[in-house]
């Protein structure tokens, strides 16, 4: 006959231990306060400094973000000024070329002055008719305007009547070269430019040079009532008036 198996109790009685957690918990505690503590204590002897080199640093960033601002501050100015100064550079341009312009302007009024009392002035000497000047001006599609001022201060109640023609002698190729008046415009059998006046009266016109022509001096000839006035002066050009 066999022998029956034992029957495993269903419950186990364990022995109530209340003071084992707590104990638990504070070997834990006191487990982890020793790292912090050993923690401590291996950061004060590795770097006994750190909290000053930590408020070093702090320093360090506070004046970093003070010098960044003042450099910005010191881009702008430097920014503000150099327009400024372009600004100053410009006006001041436009001023010198303003004085420049005026300058030129008065230089031509006190000459305008001076011929007229030399013409008409009771001290000015006097002279039949002659040439005052003659002046050249590039224009565009390469000719030159002309203005040839005639004079005559003699005999005030008379008028001068005749025609005038202008010659320019200069260099072409390596040779001397005269352009007589008809060349200069280009129409053979072109009559002088009248004239008629009192005391000063100024022709105009315009005229073309050949290419790798270079003027050098400028004859006008005077033709008045039989007779005739020649005169030569150096070539004179001025800059192309402005509108």
């Amino acid at each position: 006959m066999s022998t029956p198996a034992p029957v495993k109790p269903r419950f186990v009685i364990v022995p109530h231990r209340p003071h084992a957690r707590v104990l638990l918990a504070v070997a834990a505690a006191l487990w982890l306060a020793s790292l912090v503590a050993t923690w401590w204590v291996a950061s004060e002897r590795a770097a006994p400094g750190l909290a000053k080199v930590r408020d070093e640093l702090d320093l360090a960033n506070r004046r970093v973000a003070d010098s960044e601002a003042l450099v910005r501050q010191l881009r702008q100015n430097v920014a503000t000024l150099r327009r400024s100064d372009q600004i100053s550079r410009s006006a001041n341009t436009e001023l010198q070329a303003s004085l420049a312009e005026r300058e030129e302007e008065v230089s031509g009024l006190r000459a305008d002055v001076a011929f007229y009392e030399r013409l008409v002035g009771a001290t000015g000497q006097r002279r039949g008719l002659s040439v005052h000047e003659a002046v050249f001006e590039p224009e565009e599609g390469g000719t030159w305007r002309y203005t040839v001022t005639l004079t005559q201060n003699l005999n005030r109640g008379a008028i001068s009547k005749g025609e005038a023609r202008v010659s320019v002698e200069g260099v072409s190729q390596g040779r001397l070269r005269s352009l007589g008046w008809e060349e200069l415009l280009q129409k053979p059998g072109s009559p002088g430019q009248p004239f008629s006046f009192r005391y000063f009266q100024q022709l105009e016109g315009s005229v073309m040079l050949p290419e790798g022509f270079t003027p050098q001096r400028v004859r006008v000839q005077l033709r008045s009532d039989g007779s005739t006035v020649d005169q030569a002066f150096p070539w004179q050009a001025r800059e192309p008036r402005g509108d």
